[in-house]
């Protein structure tokens, strides 16, 4: 870990602390979950800032690290400044409302804050499109230097990532993460994902983690091409089928006489 901390330094030290930064702030606020009462529709109000924070510090290392592979001049700067002030924008303010037990997501209540969340799916979709055209550079650029396995992991976790990224809208057009019934019902621990309705969010984490998941397979466990190839439909399929049977009304796993079965119709 600690060299591979140590690389990621001397290939974008600015992501480097963003993500250091968003982890610490992570940490920060699991402590405040343990500590306080605070809660937003029935559930502890920092679990939510605290996934963010966690999925930035991947996305920012993550980045940091494959935009290494790039050819110079394709703009690092840009990219790394925006995914700063873009990214950090969303975490605080949803950190923010947190800490003051109110919505950031969906929050139409008043204009500004009807604002404020605008201003939230702009940001992350600023971010996506980025990486859609850094998932550009991959496919068009030479390589010679990396595994083909790992470029191809590489190159579907971005297709995925961005795909997924944008079903984000899938949620957003409804003011709702929960099909079927209302936010706030009983979830799984810490992930919030409904045990009694469908949850988008869902397939939502597992498409975008598609980021960290294929090129690390790709790098350490497979070195096939085809394979990595293979895997990263099935993986995309997978998450299609999830965000399915969100879309069904049903919850990947159900809770049922106090018990959770798995849904496997």
């Amino acid at each position: 870990m600690r060299e591979f901390l140590v690389t990621l330094h001397s290939r974008n030290a600015e992501l480097f602390w963003f993500g250091l930064i968003m982890l610490v702030l992570a940490g920060v606020m699991a402590v405040l979950s343990r500590i306080t009462t605070i809660e937003v529709m029935g559930v502890n109000a920092w679990h939510k800032p605290i996934k963010f924070a966690l999925s930035t510090t991947a996305y920012a290392w993550t980045m940091g690290w494959i935009t290494h592979y790039l050819a110079p001049g394709w703009g690092p700067q840009a990219f790394t400044w925006g995914t700063i002030v873009l990214l950090g924008f969303e975490v605080l303010y949803i950190a923010l409302q947190a800490g003051r037990g109110m919505l950031s997501h969906y929050n139409m209540s008043t204009p500004t804050y009807a604002g404020l969340y605008a201003a939230m799916a702009l940001a992350a979709t600023a971010v996506t499109v980025w990486t859609a055209y850094i998932g550009v550079l991959f496919f068009r650029g030479d390589f010679p230097q990396l595994p083909v396995a790992y470029l191809w992991g590489i190159r579907i976790g971005i297709i995925l990532f961005v795909a997924f990224s944008l079903e984000g809208f899938v949620m957003g057009s409804r003011l709702t993460h929960t099909i079927g019934g209302p936010d706030g019902n009983h979830g799984i621990p810490f992930l919030g994902w409904s045990l009694k309705y469908g949850d988008p969010r869902v397939a939502h984490f597992v498409g975008m983690h598609a980021l960290q998941v294929l090129p690390l397979l790709g790098f350490y466990l497979i070195h096939n091409p085809k394979i990595i190839l293979t895997l990263g439909v099935v993986y995309g399929l997978v998450a299609v089928w999830v965000l399915v049977i969100a879309l069904q009304g049903k919850p990947l796993v159900k809770l049922q006489n106090q018990q959770t079965h798995a849904v496997i119709e």
